[in-house]
């Protein structure tokens, strides 16, 4: 095959558009989406039994028996919090979160993408104690679908606004870590927390004696990750904690390393084990019209733009924050509501907060069409918004 008299290998052909829908971050979110998609087809095709059973095969050891839909829940996904606990510390090193003013738009931005949500979720459901467990699914925010969808739009969104939402997202996960950590503890087993404490002093004492072996970092977080797990406490907190004690001379080399295994092996992974989802018109009839839905999809299409833009407001007109450069508040209206596109973390907090069955169907069926409307929505304003700037 020949372009202008020259050969056109299988590189140009191929490779090299896959190489840049990966390094712009498109082709993760093309992943999550294909993934899901592919899993809601399968559990609704004649293979639907089967294919939902086989997540809830049991594997592993006489002291470690879970099924694949836990394996990959609290075991892959520690990678995931592993790789976001290294992005933090990054940008609380060297980031926009390394200086207080630059953090501090952010951060006001994060607060309101997270309480507002909640109210409305509270609005909802404040009668069902049950569905008041999901009230932290539309606080949170999938930084891989958001920045994905986002770089789509290339030169129609400022820099400056993809740097403000990433740090955005980065504080959002930060405080979805912490509200797992505090509000999805159960039973807690003082031995095995003592346990875990012993393997945060050795992570400890590997940095102040200037280990840089990986290895003995693995090992030992791999420790710490047993031992959480069963002192009751979330696991994927261990894959944070043993980020924040990794030597900053190592932070960056592992965080490079874990890029493309997490976002294209763990996360469509994650979405094909917690999307399986059978549907019938009953079921999307009471995502339709149930409160937990309407809870959830109002939290994440309308409590994150809202609560976003109203304290990014609030911070610039009080003077703490500017906004961010060549910015407009239109173009921050369409990053809060990419903001909104949960996916990810809010799949992962609904599986913590409902048991399998009905409930936590329903609160998937709600994240994803809440997810879509944001991303959506955004996606319009700010190809609208950045048109109307090139125009001008």
């Amino acid at each position: 095959m020949k372009q202008k008299g020259r050969p056109v290998t299988i590189q140009k052909m191929v490779l090299d558009p896959i190489r840049e829908l990966s390094e712009s971050g498109r082709l993760t979110g093309m992943m999550l989406i294909s993934a899901t998609l592919l899993s809601i087809l399968l559990s609704n095709s004649d293979y639907g039994a089967n294919y939902i059973h086989l997540w809830q095969q049991k594997i592993g050891f006489s002291f470690l028996n879970k099924t694949i839909e836990h394996w990959i829940n609290d075991g892959l996904m520690v990678l995931f919090f592993f790789l976001v606990g290294l992005e933090i510390k990054r940008e609380l090193l060297v980031g926009e979160l390394a200086n207080p003013r630059q953090a501090l738009l952010p951060i006001f931005a994060a607060l309101g993408g997270m309480v507002v949500p909640a109210l409305i979720f509270f609005v909802f459901n404040q009668s069902s104690p049950e569905n008041m467990k999901g009230w932290a699914i539309p606080t949170a925010t999938d930084i891989a679908f958001s920045l994905g969808i986002l770089s789509l739009l290339g030169k129609r969104v400022p820099v400056s606004l993809k740097i403000f939402l990433t740090a955005l997202a980065i504080i959002d996960d930060l405080a979805a870590i912490l509200i797992i950590a505090v509000f999805y503890t159960r039973g807690l087993q003082m031995e095995m927390l003592i346990y875990a404490g012993l393997f945060i002093l050795i992570l400890l004492a590997l940095d102040r004696f200037r280990n840089r072996f990986l290895f003995l970092y693995i090992i030992t977080g791999a420790g710490l990750w047993y031992f959480v797990m069963k002192s009751g406490i979330h696991p994927t907190i261990a894959g944070v904690i043993t980020a924040f004690l990794i030597p900053r001379e190592l932070t960056g080399k592992m965080e490079h390393a874990l890029v493309k295994p997490v976002n294209y092996i763990v996360l469509p992974l994650f979405a094909l084990a917690n999307t399986a989802i059978p549907l019938s018109l009953d079921s999307t009839g009471s995502a339709l019209v149930s409160t937990l839905s309407l809870g959830i999809v109002f939290g994440l299409f309308l409590g994150k733009p809202i609560g976003i833009l109203l304290m990014t407001l609030l911070a610039v007109r009080s003077g703490v924050a500017v906004l961010p450069d060549r910015s407009n508040r239109v173009q921050l209206l369409g990053v809060g509501l990419l903001a909104g596109v949960g996916f990810t973390m809010s799949i992962f907090i609904a599986s913590l907060s409902f048991v399998s069955g009905v409930t936590l169907n329903l609160a998937k069926l709600a994240i994803i069409g809440g997810s879509v409307c944001a991303a959506g929505a955004g996606t319009l304003i700010l190809w609208m918004a950045g048109t109307r700037k090139g125009k001008e």
